[in-house]
């Protein structure tokens, strides 16, 4: 897998509400989705002008305006420092083969998949801040798809969402309750997320993880996990949207 599919699948399994190209620019309509689905990105060779042009076209949207930061474009980077944007939330990219997870049998009713989600999960997932723009992310999704609800001593833990986009399979939004972490649940997810990919017909599992959650970067670490690249976000922290 290369960063392009691992970005493409990324559009695929957790879009934005529209997509539209000005210049180089890729334009992402969130409607209150977050970053990962508003943050414009750029391919190739860029000019003020454009960064002008894109920063208008978010604003025009309700957006703030932010950029995604991905691999090999230091020259975006500087400029976009010097325009007066600061750095958020830098991510690591993880991936393994599908099989690698797939190794150690689920037990029985620790997670259970279902599309669409109960309305158990939506609390579970509101209470982590995951609210109805991101479930709507989610609904928007055309591809293989499903939600993940834990369960730990007879009780919800939390949930997550995989779809799959040309064979990879993207774990996202998982959120596990306070009084359920430690207890192996995120673990039990990435297994359970392996397990319906496999039977979907991915050949790889991936995530994406702030840099600064160091307790969930120790965990895919711990599953063989590799990280295949990194990206990061540059905004305007003195603008809000809209």
């Amino acid at each position: 897998m290369n960063l392009k599919d691992f970005f493409d699948a990324l559009d695929g399994t957790w879009p934005a509400a529209s997509y539209r190209r000005l210049g180089p620019v890729t334009l992402r309509e969130g409607q209150g989705g977050g970053s990962r689905v508003s943050a414009a990105t750029i391919d190739g060779a860029f000019t003020p002008a454009d960064l002008d042009a894109a920063e208008a076209a978010m604003r025009a949207m309700g957006q703030k305006p932010v950029f995604q930061l991905r691999p090999g474009q230091q020259a975006l980077d500087e400029t976009l420092a010097a325009r007066g944007y600061a750095v958020l939330d830098p991510v690591n990219l993880y991936a393994c083969p599908v099989a690698l997870l797939c190794d150690v049998p689920l037990p029985r009713v620790t997670v259970l998949s279902v599309w669409e989600p109960l309305a158990l999960m939506l609390e579970l997932w509101a209470e982590g801040g995951i609210g109805p723009a991101r479930i709507a992310v989610m609904e928007r999704v055309k591809g293989p798809k499903t939600a993940l609800l834990g369960r730990h001593n007879d009780k919800p833990a939390g949930c997550a969402f995989v779809a799959i986009h040309n064979g990879i399979a993207m774990v996202h939004a998982i959120e596990v309750l306070p009084t359920q972490r430690r207890a192996g649940m995120g673990r039990w997810f990435m297994r359970a997320a392996a397990l319906w990919a496999q039977k979907h017909g991915a050949h790889t599992v991936a995530l994406m993880c702030t840099k600064a959650n160091v307790a969930a970067n120790g965990l895919y670490s711990s599953l063989n996990m590799t990280v295949v690249g990194e990206y990061h976000y540059r905004h305007l922290p003195t603008e809000t949207p809209k």
